[in-house]
């Protein structure tokens, strides 16, 4: 009887983490504060976006150039819909240098407005990448999308093999069919020569 006790708890147990690493428990939705138990099974994935995080709110632009991908670079979307024409695109050696590059570039176009985005890498970043402190998101996603607004969510028809974590930070609002001040950020790798790299940088908030 007692053998039979300790494998429905040993079931019970590993049945639960599964199930959190969809962003649920047996025992109802997991707590925004218990995201972080995602880690069990993408423990590489997770560590690498704390560590590009880290390099973003450090502002240290050559250690994040060190995991852009090597062929490709890295995408800097300032919406949830991709676009290859429109969109930034900046390789290795490019993004090492953003803190003395005063070149004004045209990172696509607002939300809403559909007028130009104008800037400098460092206030880009500062708009759009390092906005909010993210790693301290209360909710993220693996490999999923944890909210939407209204723009088309396009990232696996642009990068189909692409890994994400999306770091969530709710508005805060209580009435839940107001749920206005939302924001994301999610960092995109791909597999490159058996190693994760940086593909895309995005940004996803709550607009009109």
């Amino acid at each position: 009887m007692f053998f039979i006790l300790v494998g429905v708890i040993i079931g019970i147990v590993i049945s639960n983490v599964l199930f959190i690493t969809m962003g649920y428990s047996l025992f109802g939705r997991v707590p925004e504060q218990s995201a972080s138990t995602v880690v069990t099974n993408n423990e590489e994935l997770i560590s690498l976006s704390y560590s590009v995080l880290g390099n973003i709110n450090d502002k240290d632009y050559p250690a994040l150039s060190r995991v852009a991908h090597p062929e490709f670079g890295v995408v800097f979307a300032p919406c949830a819909t991709v676009n290859l024409t429109t969109n930034k695109c900046f390789r290795a050696d490019q993004i090492a240098a953003f803190s003395s590059d005063s070149t004004v570039y045209v990172w696509g176009v607002q939300e809403g407005t559909g007028e130009p985005i104008e800037m400098m890498a460092v206030d880009y970043f500062a708009e759009y990448v390092s906005c909010r402190a993210y790693n301290c998101a209360p909710v993220i996603g693996v490999n999923r999308i944890v909210k939407s607004g209204n723009a088309l969510e396009n990232i696996k028809d642009i990068f189909p093999d692409v890994k994400f974590v999306d770091f969530h930070i709710p508005s805060g609002e209580k009435n839940a069919t107001e749920d206005y001040g939302w924001t994301s950020l999610r960092l995109g790798f791909e597999e490159y020569e058996g190693k994760l790299w940086l593909t895309v940088i995005m940004n996803s908030k709550w607009t009109v």
